[in-house]
């Protein structure tokens, strides 16, 4: 009993140190102080009533066109490229990767089909949309899924895409009111893997340094932006890490996470330094894309679905949520004379209604294009959150209310959900790191721990936990169980889990701490989080079903009748359980099989053959009747259960 009390005291002061480290790293303080922290802050020009100092422009993500699924997806898409673009009229589009869905027509494989790069291409110019605006579009995973090389006839995207631009660079937006930065934080990984290990991106020394050299490019812009297909929480970064590079731009904009299945519609979050990272929800199930301002070097975005019209951002008083003293001039909200909207829609706009806290200050007033404003007193909010409203209308009947929390005078930063920022910042794979260790460690020294401990003296009416310690230390003395697993658990650790065709035509091997291809390493990531499921549900649930089985042999029971020891309601989900667990790594077999072929299946000892040591072991447990069984069943002879 002690010993089960240090264990849940241990388990609370874990989960007690993980809940202060997100709380301390993932939270933000509701007040920065120091009203006029940017160099800009009271300079003029300030927003007013005319159409100067700003422009806008669009990010779409995960576009997924696919030749086998959901051909409705491109037919949007396409319109999109000649509706949407010829009403918004932005400046600038970012395609932040995922082009096309490069999967097979199971979903199972990965191949670069050109089919789906041709369509690409051909709505692009059917639409005629490179005519119209800047269109930089950069790869995602999928865009590198079974890729060998840059140079490779596979990379569809330097002979298909707009921008055909390999690696990070740094593009500038001029306007007669000063140059704009964005730079592209290329992750993918070359050569591409199959799925699923390029989930994560790569950033090695070099291409840092390269970064690094970038950002120093920006000094003299008024504004820069970073995007790129990969969060930062799932890209591997050399030092100082892409968080701190990137620390002076005032965004992040990226994709790639497809609100996680629906659990998180929204996924924004703020760096320790400022910079917000705004990862954008997919085009191929969602239709969201984005439109982003910048007004007075104020930055404004908001994330729309396709076809919902109209379509309004308030560009001043910006969202208080959304504010970054460090990195734009928020002063410029009380020196302003009006409040400014863009309203979008490919009907006219009839009423633009705005209030503030609930009460209507009055209809703003069209000033070209897509520019409404109002005038108001800034003063008369200068202490406070607020909250304002707009409700645009257009001669179709269509009706959209945006609104969002302002502050005049305080620099105050809200904050964000913990959830989702955890999702967006946290180092995932350091993390998956720690836990695989530990996980593999807890599991070795249980059972090398009980296999050197001396066994308990069993009671006439021995209580559950001690027979649990009993069953463990007859699987750890017991050799013909002891080894197998203990190997295969190290093994599971050191050796390759498969070798395969990793890339088609290009053999390598992949081991937890990363994959082996082409002459190339790829640091592991992804590889961890799999490996802490191979432990958590099929390692340890075996070791634990092996006891069960070895403590029914010791009662005297065989496979046969072994239901009248313990009765039909425990033994029923005790076999539902094993089988779940072997399904389960003949499923992970199967997918092996498909996605890397049959040299993969065969020569994969942590997949394939691991199905067939479980079921052996298995029966050696129904069968075995050495001298060790003999004596555990002596000791376990005189002993009642309830």
């Amino acid at each position: 009993m002690l010993r089960l009390f240090s264990m849940v005291i241990a388990a609370g002061l874990s989960l007690a140190c993980l809940t202060a480290y997100v709380l301390e790293n993932y939270t933000v303080q509701p007040t920065i102080s120091g009203a006029g922290g940017h160099p800009r802050a009271g300079q003029p020009p300030y927003p007013g009533p005319g159409m100067d100092n700003i422009f806008w422009f669009i990010q779409v993500s995960d576009i997924h066109i696919s030749r086998f699924v959901d051909p409705q997806r491109t037919l949007d898409f396409q319109k999109f490229c000649t509706e949407t673009i010829d009403v918004i009229k932005p400046a600038i589009v970012f395609v932040t990767g995922d082009l096309t869905d490069a999967k097979t027509k199971n979903k199972i494989g990965s191949v670069q089909h050109e089919i789906e790069w041709q369509t690409y291409q051909t709505i692009l110019k059917q639409s005629r949309v490179l005519e119209k605006t800047k269109w930089i579009d950069i790869k995602g995973n999928h865009d590198t899924f079974n890729v060998p090389s840059l140079k490779s006839a596979n990379n569809y995207y330097r002979k298909y895409s707009a921008f055909r631009r390999e690696g990070s660079f740094h593009y500038v937006h001029q306007t007669h009111f000063g140059n704009y930065s964005f730079i592209c934080a290329d992750a993918t990984l070359s050569p591409g893997p199959k799925r699923p290990f390029n989930f994560f991106g790569l950033l090695n020394q070099n291409k840092m340094n390269e970064l690094s050299k970038l950002a120093s490019e920006t000094v003299h812009s008024n504004q820069t932006i970073w995007f790129g297909h990969y969060t930062t929480s799932t890209i591997i970064s050399a030092s100082p890490g892409i968080q701190q590079v990137m620390s002076t731009a005032i965004a992040y904009l990226c994709g790639h996470l497809h609100t996680l299945g629906g659990l998180m519609p929204v996924l924004h979050g703020r760096h320790s330094q400022g910079t917000l990272e705004l990862e954008l929800a997919d085009w191929m199930e969602n239709r969201k894309y984005r439109i982003l301002a910048f007004d007075h070097d104020l930055f404004s975005f908001v994330d729309l679905t396709f076809d919902k019209w109209p379509a309004t951002l308030i560009t001043n008083p910006k969202s208080t949520l959304y504010s970054s003293p460090g990195h734009e001039p928020l002063g410029k909200i009380k020196h302003s004379t009006h409040i400014r909207i863009l309203v979008f829609s490919p009907s006219q706009i009839t009423s633009v209604l705005v209030s503030i806290d609930g009460m209507t200050i009055g209809s703003a007033v069209h000033i070209r294009g897509p520019l409404f404003s109002l005038l108001w007193r800034a003063e008369d909010y200068s202490s406070g959150m607020h909250y304002i409203e707009v409700r645009a209308q257009d001669t179709a009947g269509r009706t959209t209310i945006e609104g969002h929390e302002f502050a005049v005078e305080e620099n105050r930063v809200l904050h964000f959900d913990i959830v989702s920022s955890f999702i967006l910042l946290a180092h995932h794979y350091i993390m998956a790191r720690v836990v695989f260790v530990m996980v593999l460690l807890a599991n070795i020294m249980l059972i090398i721990a009980f296999r050197y401990q001396r066994k308990p003296q069993l009671k006439e009416s021995p209580g559950f936990f001690t027979l649990t310690i009993f069953s463990f230390h007859m699987f750890s003395k017991t050799s013909v169980f002891y080894y197998p697993v203990l190997l295969f658990t190290c093994y599971t650790a050191v050796g390759p889990w498969f070798i395969g065709e990793v890339i088609d035509g290009r053999f390598g091997a992949c081991f937890v701490f990363g994959i082996v291809v082409d002459g190339h390493f790829l640091e592991g990531s992804l590889t961890f989080f799999i490996g802490i499921l191979q432990l958590t549900f099929f390692n340890i649930p075996l070791i634990c079903y092996l006891c069960w089985c070895l403590l029914l042999r010791c009662r005297g029971a065989c496979f046969r009748t072994h239901v009248k020891y313990v009765g039909w309601i425990r033994t029923v989900p005790m076999h539902l359980f094993l089988a779940a667990l072997l399904l389960w790594q003949v499923y992970a077999c199967y997918f092996l099989l498909i996605t890397y072929g049959t040299a993969a299946f065969f020569l994969s000892p942590v997949r394939t053959w691991s199905v067939v040591l479980a079921v052996g072991l298995v029966y050696k447990a129904w069968t075995l009747n050495n001298s060790a069984i003999r004596t555990f069943k002596t000791e376990m002879k005189n002993c009642r259960y309830s």
